[in-house]
């Protein structure tokens, strides 16, 4: 889904979500766990690359999960470049809400659940607030696109959580709007490019095709 479509002289920034897992399926909050990828989830990672190697990326970097850096390195395989791992790019801290399922949550929960969909700062299950962790992730996306040419691409391979926050702190959103971006599809991805005030939302949740959000966003 295109949001606009120029900036093509900056950097740009791709924000590119992990391949399936077990997880995901079952709609099993997964935060911090380290949940490996399903078969289909390579086979979506390897697709995903095809893509994303047509844009010449300059660097890749990752967190450090596993999900994440198996997904990078099908990218990597192409385009011979290094990927970097920061643990600082892993998925939401969520405590006690982590392994549970999406109705265990709503039934455990409810209230908490309730409220942080209302935009108020939840720390799910004991965990982290979402500006905690577009305090840790943001920067070291910023990091990285700091040494980019210009232009150049980063690719930045994370989790659907850890990615909507950091879009959010790069556009300068309120944290309470952060929502309204909505999730992103297993593999899918978002571009920031550089324009003249800063970063700007070119696409969100690009994709070859439509696919459902399942996982942590739900």
């Amino acid at each position: 889904m295109s949001a606009t479509t120029s900036g093509k002289s900056g950097r740009k920034i791709v924000l590119w979500r992990h391949g399936q897992t077990s997880w995901n399926l079952e709609r099993r909050f997964q935060g911090s766990t380290d949940i490996e990828l399903t078969e289909e989830g390579v086979a979506q990672a390897r697709r995903s690359a095809r893509l994303l190697a047509s844009l010449k990326p300059d660097a890749i970097v990752a967190s450090d999960l596993r999900r994440a850096s198996a997904t990078a390195a099908e990218l990597a395989a192409l385009t011979g470049l290094t990927v970097s791992h920061d643990a600082a790019l892993r998925e939401t801290y969520a405590g006690e809400w982590q392994g549970l399922t999406h109705d265990e949550i709503l039934e455990k929960y409810g209230e908490q659940y309730s409220a942080w969909k209302r935009g108020e700062p939840v720390r799910r299950g004991g965990g982290e607030l979402e500006t905690e962790v577009a305090d840790r992730a943001a920067p070291v996306v910023l990091e990285h696109a700091d040494r980019l040419p210009r232009p150049g691409t980063l690719v930045v391979v994370s989790h659907g959580g850890t990615i909507r926050t950091t879009i959010g702190r790069l556009l300068g959103l309120n944290s309470h709007d952060w929502e309204g971006l909505g999730g992103l599809s297993n593999c899918c991805w978002s571009v920031l490019g550089e324009g003249a005030r800063g970063w700007r939302l070119l696409e969100h949740n690009a994709g070859t095709l439509p696919e459902p959000v399942l996982g942590d966003d739900d």
